[in-house]
């Protein structure tokens, strides 16, 4: 098993960052290949949770090298913040890897971020106002600024220079927002650039020596397939490659070294931010939307905003296994069903008389979904406890056959509970 990727199968917040810290003692590295500080992964170790936004799970492996690679975008004082924490913890931080071709997330990009949300009004997509967005313009436009620029002030200067005669007339013109001078961002950033130093490496040689030695890598995405830019349910998705597919261009490593894809999949379903979501429960009721809500404690690790919540949707989980090429799946949050006497399933969509039993290509017929369910007994009772897939409840288990002939793909682990030992692994070749 020289490569496995692991990847989000619904909106995120599917408990990646879980299953990546349970798996990881397995691999000699982890990799974060796409996104910023605008994901979160919660481990919990222990009594203690860290809610990591930038720094790979992999972190908690003293022997595990955990890299940041090319296709993510980072903000060096979040990644810093990280950094102290973990070290303030004793959790050391000297197989910690960044990019030099990642792209840094500057002042004016979170500015900017801001100011085109408002813009649109109603019409937000509800991102975290994180800069992630116009960092990725930047980088397509060919204007960004790369982890390795700060490490030469002469070259950070003249591409900074570069960048704001162009950013700087927007702030003024369209928004009316204070626009930066080089010496501004200077004087902050290049103090960062030299802590972050010993930390930056050409990544791709990194990872593809790893290989040759026979070493396994595991990717971990952040965010998911629905949010991924091109496959996601645009325009409200994220602004990078999401899917399984990007982890071969956020790291530099080919297809021929990843034989496994891990899609991790909720027992039910959530979103963040804007956009359509067809099993959507009403939050203004006192019905099952809050109650999954407040139980699956479904709240944002980066924004502490509320998540929709909705019923298990089998379409998207089709759709998931088939533009990941999942191998396998890992079904998390399976306790928190245990509060509920029915639980409803989508099996397919009705958009405007046509049936879909998958995500339909066009967006205009997916906002317009309605889904058709089919309702499976629950089992009432508590089975966080549960360490065997045998010592599950028979509607349990029953309810995890299901989904996984829904998703079209076998399902490895099942998530009772929030530490790592309160996970069943079905089968794992180690």
């Amino acid at each position: 098993m020289p490569s496995t990727v692991l990847v989000g199968t619904q909106w995120g917040d599917e408990g990646k960052g879980k299953i990546c810290d349970l798996i990881a003692s397995e691999f000699d590295c982890v990799v974060r290949y796409q996104g910023g500080n605008n994901a979160g992964h919660t481990i919990v170790l222990g009594d203690k949770k860290y809610g990591l936004h930038q720094v790979p799970s992999g972190i908690m492996y003293p022997d595990c090298i955990s890299v940041i690679g090319n296709g993510c975008v980072v903000n060096p004082a979040v990644l810093l913040e990280e950094i102290d924490m973990f070290e303030a913890d004793g959790i050391s931080t000297a197989n910690l890897k960044v990019s030099g071709n990642a792209h840094i997330i500057m002042p004016y990009h979170i500015d900017l971020d801001g100011a085109f949300e408002e813009l649109l009004g109603a019409n937000n997509i509800g991102t975290t106002k994180r800069g992630i967005g116009p960092c990725y313009q930047d980088k397509m436009a060919r204007i960004g600024l790369r982890m390795q620029d700060m490490l030469d002030e002469e070259t950070f200067r003249a591409r900074l220079d570069a960048a704001l005669e162009r950013v700087n007339p927007q702030l003024d013109r369209l928004f009316g927002l204070p626009t930066y001078t080089v010496d501004q961002i200077c004087e902050t950033y290049l103090p960062m650039a030299e802590r972050l130093r010993p930390y930056i490496c050409e990544s791709s040689l990194l990872l593809n020596d790893l290989i040759d030695e026979g070493k396994k890598i595991l990717f971990e995405g952040a965010q998911a397939t629905l949010l991924d830019i091109d496959h996601g349910t645009y325009p409200f998705v994220t602004s990078s490659n999401c899917t399984a597919g990007g982890a071969v261009t956020g790291s530099g490593v080919g297809m021929k070294n990843i034989d496994r894809v891990l899609g991790i999949m909720k027992a039910y379903i959530t979103r963040v931010g804007s956009g359509p979501m067809p099993t959507e429960l009403d939050y203004e009721t006192n019905e099952a939307g809050h109650t999954l809500t407040e139980v699956g404690h479904e709240y944002g690790v980066t924004t502490g905003r509320r998540r929709r919540c909705g019923w298990f949707d089998g379409p998207i989980a089709r759709f998931s296994t088939r533009v990941n090429g999942l191998t396998d799946i890992a079904l998390t949050k399976l306790d928190v069903l245990g509060e509920f006497d029915t639980i409803k399933v989508c099996v397919a969509y009705d958009c405007d008389g046509v049936r879909y039993t998958t995500v339909p290509e066009h967006m205009t017929a997916f906002a317009n979904a309605v889904p058709v369910y089919e309702e499976l007994p629950g089992w009432k009772c508590d089975i966080s406890d549960c360490r065997t897939f045998d010592e599950l409840p028979q509607n349990a288990k029953d309810y995890v056959a299901y989904i996984e002939n829904l998703a079209g793909c076998k399902i490895s682990f099942v998530s009772v509970g929030p530490d790592r030992e309160q996970t069943i692994v079905r089968s794992w070749d180690k």
